[in-house]
């Protein structure tokens, strides 16, 4: 996992220590472009982020021994719970139409954030920085910070219950093995654009306040339609490096109709709770220790309803590249991804911390769903399982792939399908080649890798590196375009310190 965000002072800003899906890469902080224009620039003639950018004004990576080495002590919080929470906000409001002139402010009056975060501060760990160069041993000091203890009180009025799905039997079914294809062939990879941020040609931060996020997590949501899902989203009072700011939002939702990606991706609008604000769609109790935030996994539709998987993320770890999990689950929409619901029934709980389904990739294909999980945190193995169309929200109905089997087992038996650990799984079936697709983030190799297979449960091809953190410091994600076609395979990858969202493009053969 890469470094953590510097420390502020947590009563003026949130700080989000090892957020979800952030790289194992190690180089230093990559920062906002220099003013010579190492950044990309848009059309409005404002300088985004690099996300191949070394520390300014050096000539590349740099090893600094620091002034203060900051060590933190944890104190005990109480913080009171109410059980069961708030009911979400689901005002909305259409989104009007963009200016004419794309560098005119849609809302100029909402530009000013309050300088207070929404909900509580997670709280974090980091270096505190420093000039550097000093050839004496640091300075060590103490930071005493805040460590919650959730207290559950009595809330407000239960949510009422849905329906339970009939219990199901399904049965065993073993399945024919099919030939290993060799590893895909990756060609040129290129940074297409900045997809969201200041300097962004989406100016994301001035139409909808959204100035610092991540994931981009994508599916066709309708014919002629893709839907984007961000994670833990920030403000006008964001700023670099890393998930840091006021106006948090866990996710966000974005639609784009733009097929020619050659150029970038347009975004057309987000689910907005008010004029030129991205609305948080999947709601989240921002308590630390008990539900930090609540991040989207992927997304699909059956007909007219889409899902979307998520986890409820309990905290973050210290260790890097590590969180906790409280469960993994489905959301729906039926008015087309304006409000969700959390399905009570279709969720996999982290019993005992060995959940093998709390990051979940969902993939529709002929007539069932493929479920693709790994557990919390970065390195855990990727299992399968499927379940028929019709009955996605009933956690029975699920066969996972064990030992060349589909079989009603308990999830943690999955068997893996290949060695090695995964997270950030991206998973389409790619009609026009007759194959299944995915990316994904190696931890231990430090690169984004495409793997392909002609069935869902393999075998799955050797990797080939799409991108490698040390080309780009902190990557992560590579989400996929549905709407990728012939050699040009398109997806989203964040990068920690800029915390924002690129759209890439390589060329794949294979």
């Amino acid at each position: 996992m890469s470094a953590v965000p510097q420390e502020a002072s947590l009563s003026r800003r949130v700080v989000l220590t090892s957020l979800t899906l952030v790289s194992l890469a190690l180089p230093l902080l990559a920062v906002p472009a220099n003013a010579d224009g190492a950044g990309p620039v848009n059309s409005c003639g404002e300088t985004g982020f690099d996300p191949a950018a070394e520390k300014p004004g050096s000539g590349g990576q740099t090893i600094e021994i620091p002034q203060v080495l900051t060590l933190p002590v944890p104190y005990p919080e109480f913080v009171q719970v109410e059980v069961p929470g708030p009911v979400p906000d689901t005002t909305r409001v259409p989104q009007a139409p963009l200016p004419a002139d794309p560098c005119a402010d849609p809302c100029p009056e909402t530009a000013a954030q309050p300088d207070d975060p929404i909900g509580d501060a997670p709280g974090g760990t980091g270096s505190s920085g420093s000039s550097g160069g000093s050839s004496v041993l640091p300075r060590i000091e103490i930071d005493s910070q805040p460590e919650t203890i959730p207290i559950p009180v009595p809330g407000g009025e239960a949510p009422l219950p849905q329906p339970a799905p009939d219990p199901v039997a399904p049965p065993v079914e073993p399945e024919p093995a099919v030939p290993r294809l060799d590893a895909p062939g990756v060609g040129e990879v290129s940074l297409v654009s900045q997809l969201t941020g200041p300097g962004s040609e989406n100016r994301t931060d001035a139409r909808w306040q959204v100035n610092g996020t991540d994931l981009g997590i994508m599916w066709e949501s309708r014919p002629g339609e893709v839907s984007v899902a961000f994670g833990d989203t920030f403000g006008s009072d964001w700023e670099p490096p890393g998930a840091v700011g006021g106006d948090w939002r866990s996710n966000v939702l974005a639609f784009s109709s733009d097929t020619d990606l050659s150029d970038g991706m347009t975004i057309d609008a987000m689910v907005q709770d008010s004029a030129c604000h991205a609305a948080e769609i999947l709601d989240s109790r921002h308590v630390r220790n008990f539900e930090t935030t609540v991040i989207p996994t992927s997304g699909f539709a059956i007909g007219d309803r889409q899902y979307l998987s998520y986890m409820s993320v309990r905290r973050w770890s210290t260790v890097p590249g590590m969180w906790y999990t409280n469960l993994g689950g489905i959301a729906w929409s039926d008015d087309h991804g304006q409000t969700w619901t959390k399905d009570q029934h279709a969720r996999w709980d982290n019993l005992f911390g060995i959940g093998r389904f709390q990051v979940a990739t969902m993939v529709p294909q002929g007539d069932h769903v493929y479920m693709f999980g790994t557990p919390n945190g970065r390195i855990g193995t990727v299992g399968l399982a499927r379940v028929p169309t019709a009955d996605v929200l009933n956690p029975s109905a699920y066969q996972y792939w064990v030992g060349g089997e589909w079989a009603p087992a308990a999830e943690h038996v999955a068997t893996p399908l290949f060695a090695g650990v995964a997270s950030e799984l991206s998973v389409r079936f790619d009609d026009e080649h007759g194959r299944w697709q995915m990316s994904y983030l190696d931890p231990v190799a430090g690169s984004i890798v495409l793997r392909h297979a002609t069935a869902p449960q393999g075998e799955w091809s050797a990797p080939s590196v799409l991108v490698r953190t040390s080309d780009y410091p902190k990557a992560y994600g590579g989400f996929i375009h549905p709407w990728s076609s012939g050699d040009d395979l398109y997806f989203t990858m964040s990068e920690w310190d800029s915390y924002n969202v690129y759209l890439m493009r390589a060329r794949v053969t294979g």
